[in-house]
């Protein structure tokens, strides 16, 4: 089979993910538009903007206060610099922050038997990357450098960010369809509801309020399972040795069980899917164990 340039992978998945965003905030909008057409026509487009600039506020409000929250969830744990049970774990994420090319993220501990990391942050002068018990004690130096290139390259790529936006919009889809939903319960004082124009809103927007939230949620998950692919080839990018990342990958499918009881809501920024389900080949955040390890070995 074709080598793969991880150059190449990082171009595809960056592109990929900005596509995916776009077609998110196109049906959040959307939804708003019909809405305000529904129930108030006169008013639909100047209730559009104000909309959307509530989206961006909040959107913002919710990011600033996002890392303080995923380590408060985690139970994660600041590491000082003078711990010397951490000397290595330290000593690999000063080689990969010099590699990347970013100020070295706070460094932070979560107690659990499986291996696991993630990387949170505002931008990359104000990150932190988390790691498990089980990845210090189930990894070697190459295989731990493998994991933390691949969170580092989250912080370079501000994909912490980028998560966040779509998790806020994914949040917004549902509150709205539901909203929409519960509207066609109340019914309304609308004089002109025999209108053809005002049946084919209804229509159109029963249909967004039952399909949006199922589709963006399937796209968040794409989103997510493009950045993981991206992450990987930014890893080897930073440690110019996939088989590191590969053999961590392996350890994973062989250890990890599973049940790190991690909220859904952050599931997805970590390194591999702390929550197993029947339904994961479906719509788990994360791609398939297997499919990195065999790109990986491509490149």
């Amino acid at each position: 089979m074709e080598k793969i340039n991880f150059y190449n992978q990082i171009s595809k998945n960056k592109r990929d993910s900005i596509v995916l965003g776009i077609v998110v905030f196109f049906i959040l909008v959307s939804l708003v538009y019909v809405m305000s057409s529904i129930f108030s026509p006169g008013s639909s487009l100047i209730f559009t903007v104000f909309a959307v600039i509530f989206m961006i506020v909040y959107t913002y409000e919710t990011y600033n206060h996002g890392d303080k929250i995923v380590l408060a969830a985690t139970k994660a744990v600041q590491v000082k610099d003078n711990d010397r049970r951490y000397n290595q774990l330290i000593n690999i994420i000063d080689e990969m922050s010099i590699a990347a090319g970013i100020t070295r993220p706070k460094i932070y501990v979560i107690e659990s038997n499986d291996i696991n990391a993630f990387a949170t942050g505002k931008t990359p002068e104000h990150a932190s990357i988390a790691v498990t018990t089980g990845l210090l004690e189930n990894l070697k130096r190459d295989e731990i450098q493998g994991v933390i290139g691949h969170e580092m390259t989250h912080i370079r790529n501000y994909d912490v960010r980028f998560a966040t936006f779509i998790a806020v919009f994914v949040g917004l889809v549902a509150i709205l369809s539901d909203i929409l939903m519960r509207s066609f319960f109340w019914g309304g004082s609308r004089d002109d509801r025999k209108d053809k124009n005002f049946g084919i809103l209804i229509i159109v927007g029963l249909i967004l309020a039952i399909v949006a939230p199922v589709f963006v949620r399937i796209v968040q998950l794409a989103i997510s399972r493009r950045r993981e692919f991206a992450a990987d080839a930014g890893s080897v990018e930073l440690t110019r040795y996939p088989e590191g990342l590969a053999s961590a990958l392996e350890k994973i499918l062989k250890i990890n069980q599973g049940k790190m009881k991690v909220s859904e809501a952050v599931s997805h920024l970590f390194f591999s899917d702390p929550n197993k389900s029947p339904l994961d080949a479906l719509f788990a955040t994360h791609p398939p164990l297997e499919e990195r390890i065999k790109i990986l070995r491509l490149m």
